[in-house]
């Protein structure tokens, strides 16, 4: 009992190291500004902030990467929104939104 617990632990933490390691080349590769492609919407993300811009006020949110989505909060609350990353190349991101609107921007 005692042995599975701690391999499970061990595993637990491996996967947090390497998980944790993708994330910043991810994080990196989606900063900057974006415009939709109907140039409805602008979206900038920073190091630390999350914006998107409708036409409305727009809010900055702090965000995360895990894997290929996008979590965004406003000030800390919880639930997080949840933006899964469809396509990203260097100039244009595929995001589906949490209605499952897909929306494609280009930089």
């Amino acid at each position: 009992m005692m042995k599975n617990y701690l391999q499970y632990i061990v595993i637990s933490f491996f996967v947090i190291v390497f998980t944790s390691c993708k994330n910043p080349a991810e994080k990196n590769k989606i900063m900057g500004n974006w415009r939709s492609e109907d140039k409805k919407t602008g979206l900038k993300i920073t190091a630390k902030e999350f914006t998107l811009d409708e036409g409305e006020d727009p809010i900055a949110e702090s965000y995360f990467v895990k894997g290929d989505t996008i979590f965004t909060s406003y000030e800390g609350a919880q639930p997080y929104t949840k933006f899964a990353v469809k396509d990203l190349t260097d100039k244009s991101m595929t995001l589906v939104y949490p209605d499952s609107t897909t929306v494609t921007f280009v930089r």
